[in-house]
């Protein structure tokens, strides 16, 4: 009888801790959007000011594209970071099978001088 009440009581534990995190886990999503949203407006900003250099003064950007330049600058931000990752693990998997195919060498020749 006393087992399934301290069974009872760490479930009932557990349970409460569950919810905690998953109020935690909302917690850090929303604070993850927000940091997109607050990047994508910064990167808009950005973009909206460069552009504005380039234009003359009575063809100015507005406001108003800021949040959809920022959101497309993120994106192709992303794109360019993937973009030199894949590159960095194409040189990676070179280097590695390069190190493999060394090692084997040497291993292949400490072999036939050892006999």
């Amino acid at each position: 009888m006393r087992r399934w009440i301290v069974l009872g009581m760490a479930l009932a534990m557990l349970g409460a801790g569950a919810v905690a995190q998953e109020a935690d886990a909302r917690n850090v999503g929303d604070q993850l959007l927000t940091f997109i949203q607050s990047t994508a407006e910064l990167v808009g900003r950005g973009v909206v000011w460069l552009i504005n250099l380039v234009l003359p003064a009575d063809r100015a950007v507005g406001p108003d594209l800021v949040q959809p330049l920022g959101y497309l600058g993120l994106i192709t931000i992303l794109l360019l970071l993937f973009g030199i990752i894949e590159a960095a693990r194409k040189v990676i998997w070179i280097v590695v099978i390069v190190g493999w195919v060394l090692l084997l060498v040497r291993i292949v020749l400490d072999a036939l001088r050892a006999s």
